[in-house]
């Protein structure tokens, strides 16, 4: 469960350039650029002059601006009209605007706890697929 320190609010504006991995707790806006990772179990809302040359892994994601590499959420990511986003998605629930621009693979799968976890041990699904032969 969610404890007091997840309640936090960060912004980071448009000035802001940071090289390296971003980790955070709670709710982070970022609108600045940076080149390189973003880690957290909390809701990160990128910002329209947000720039990410990076993997993003949150519990949740709103994206704007523009992402080059991954993006990971366990519950949702929301991307909005005119974000630019160059890499695989994955999620339990996506929500995607009109007027986006995406170039990758998505994965989205409400049946997961974690998107990236492994097969094994996944609850069944309603309907029955094709077996793949994975064990």
């Amino acid at each position: 469960m969610s404890t007091a320190i997840n309640d936090s609010k960060n912004v980071l504006n448009s000035d802001v350039e940071l090289k390296g991995t971003l980790r955070f707790s709670g709710e982070l806006t970022f609108d600045g650029k940076l080149e390189g990772d973003i880690q957290s179990e909390g809701t990160l809302n990128l910002g329209d002059n947000a720039v990410v040359k990076g993997n993003i892994t949150a519990n949740s994601v709103i994206v704007r601006g523009k992402v080059n590499g991954n993006v990971t959420a366990k519950e949702k990511i929301d991307i909005k009209t005119k974000t630019e986003l160059f890499g695989d998605i994955r999620a339990a629930r996506l929500v995607m605007e009109e007027g986006v621009t995406f170039v990758g693979q998505t994965e989205v799968n409400p049946n997961k706890v974690s998107p990236i976890a492994p097969r094994a041990g996944e609850p069944p699904k309603p309907v029955p697929l094709a077996k793949t032969g994975a064990f």
